[in-house]
């Protein structure tokens, strides 16, 4: 435009300026109302999305009220084109904050859910923040008039010679995405190294895997040793395991009575006791005839790893006071040792069920 700025131009500037701000408002005011809906239903996808929004809308409201009052002023071509380029990647960046808020939070809501214990696995968070905000910015350059095609060849090149240099580092990450994508390990599992360490799995992040043991110390695993070790898995396929118990009676006992009253302290124990599993039938198997006892298994249900202590830590309390009030004898290893002195007749001897002939 080649006249001249008038008063009439700022009102009418000022107005749309201020349309923006007003439709700013309200729209964070709606989108604060949509978010107190938002938390009471059982999806979190729509708490992420209100959440994010809350950003974007008003800030979108408020750059086109200041692309209309732009459009209202009498501005040469040039600078009109500036301003309105630079509230296109405004609008962009915005955009793309915005759209990484929202992908990695339905992300990170995803692997949540399927963990089943507190923790998230931040690897395919951080990725896909990573791939947004990339895009974004190239989208940014493109707009600005400055070509992608030489930067990418750029990139490609020195992408191979950062592959080189860093073969752990992307080791450690193709491996975690590995482990994830084949759900063989997830936040919360309960696992066992043939090197020794185990834990509860709390995080598997781009380069290593946290595991937070019983003693609640966190050992870090890369993920390329944690994929080509040998490793059990004590929450897959079923979190609920089984835990036996050895005990042993003496030759005097009577089987049967032994069966039906550790019986019956194993029913009290899975119903009494947290973590057990209350539907879990007894299970008592008698297997060997050894030199002081004989010798069976006790099978017990528990909910999870952790609980197996505390199980049978009162299991084997009750059994001991059912025993004593039952009459039921728990022997104690005897040995006897014969020292045979010369011209002298063997005196045996007897110390905690050891004897001693002398």
């Amino acid at each position: 435009m080649n006249r001249d700025l008038t008063a009439h131009d700022m009102i009418i500037a000022g107005v749309w300026v201020a349309i923006g701000l007003v439709a700013g408002f309200l729209l964070r005011m709606l989108l604060r109302w949509l978010g107190k809906h938002a938390t009471r239903t059982r999806w979190s996808g729509d708490d992420v999305i209100v959440h994010a929004l809350r950003t974007l809308v008003p800030l979108a409201a408020l750059t086109g009220g200041l692309a209309a009052a732009a459009a209202a002023l009498p501005l040469t071509g040039p600078v009109n084109h500036n301003v309105n380029q630079v509230l296109t990647v405004l609008l962009i960046l915005a955009s793309t904050v915005t759209a990484a808020r929202v992908i990695t939070g339905l992300v990170r809501a995803v692997t949540q859910s399927r963990s089943g214990v507190a923790g998230s696995a931040t690897i395919f968070v951080n990725i896909t923040r990573v791939v947004v905000l990339a895009i974004g910015i190239l989208v940014v350059l493109q707009t600005l008039g400055i070509s992608i095609a030489p930067l990418l060849t750029a990139l490609g090149v020195g992408g191979l010679a950062v592959a080189l240099a860093l073969q752990d580092t992307l080791a450690n990450l193709f491996a975690g995405i590995h482990i994830l994508a084949s759900k063989t390990i997830q936040p919360g599992d309960y696992i066992r190294l043939t090197s020794g360490e185990e834990g509860y799995v709390v995080d598997i992040n781009w380069r290593n895997t946290v595991v937070r043991n019983l003693s609640n110390n966190l050992v870090i695993i890369p993920n390329a040793q944690l994929s080509s070790t040998n490793m059990t898995n004590f929450s897959r396929p079923e979190q609920e395991m089984t835990l036996t118990v050895q005990v042993g009676v003496g030759y005097d006992s009577d089987l049967e009575h032994v069966e039906r009253v550790t019986s019956e302290v194993v029913s009290e124990v899975m119903t009494e006791i947290e973590g057990a599993v209350p539907e879990h039938e007894p299970a008592i198997r008698f297997h060997t005839f050894g030199d002081s006892r004989i010798s069976f298994t006790v099978i017990l249900g528990v909910g999870e790893f952790s609980d197996q202590y505390r199980i049978k830590h009162e299991f084997i309390k009750r059994l001991h006071t059912r025993y004593r009030v039952e009459g039921i004898r728990i022997p104690s290893p005897a040995r006897t040792i014969a020292l045979q002195q010369s011209g002298a007749a063997a005196i045996p001897q007897q110390w905690d069920g050891v004897t001693s002939v002398s």
